[in-house]
């Protein structure tokens, strides 16, 4: 709920700001005690080395796409932080045989573009979504790395028509 009721830290995930812990709860059990079910789920907690209270979360859905994901308590921004979960999260889908991840930000959140760059992610494409449940129109740069097999290969599933940026 501490992370999570922040507007600012909720300001390009695709959900409200949590407004109460009883919201707090149904969001644990719906994100993350269903998903922790299934086998092939990658949701981690981030914690700092030592403590055992959250300050953020990586995953990586079971899609498809492969859509690597992150956010941080506010506090916690510019650290690296995010960086070095995803490389842990990272080696273990290469480990599993992943043959690639995606992941996408909101043009208005480069600092999430840098986070993917700092992973090794490469720009591949831009793409218009209506983003639910805050119904607004969001143009996405989605990044992706492949750790094998071919490496040309792009995920073209995030939409049908993609155009490239100029100058990205």
């Amino acid at each position: 709920y501490a992370i999570l009721s922040d507007p600012e830290v909720t300001a390009y995930l695709p959900m409200f700001p949590l407004s109460s812990l009883d919201e707090a709860k149904e969001h644990l059990n719906s994100a993350y005690l269903q998903y922790y079910a299934r086998p092939s789920g990658y949701r981690y907690a981030v914690c700092l080395r030592g403590e055992d209270s959250p300050i953020g979360e990586v995953h990586v859905s079971d899609s498809d796409s492969r859509d690597f994901g992150y956010f941080l308590r506010r506090s916690h921004w510019g650290r690296g932080l995010i960086t070095e979960a995803g490389r842990a999260v990272m080696a273990r889908l290469q480990a599993d045989g992943a043959p690639y991840i995606t992941a996408t930000h909101d043009v208005n959140n480069p600092a999430s573009g840098a986070v993917m760059r700092k992973l090794g992610m490469t720009y591949r494409y831009s793409y218009n979504e209506l983003v639910q449940p805050k119904n607004e129109h969001v143009t996405f740069r989605m990044y992706q790395i492949n750790f094998g097999g071919e490496q040309n290969f792009v995920f073209r599933g995030y939409a049908e028509e993609t155009f490239i940026e100029p100058g990205v």
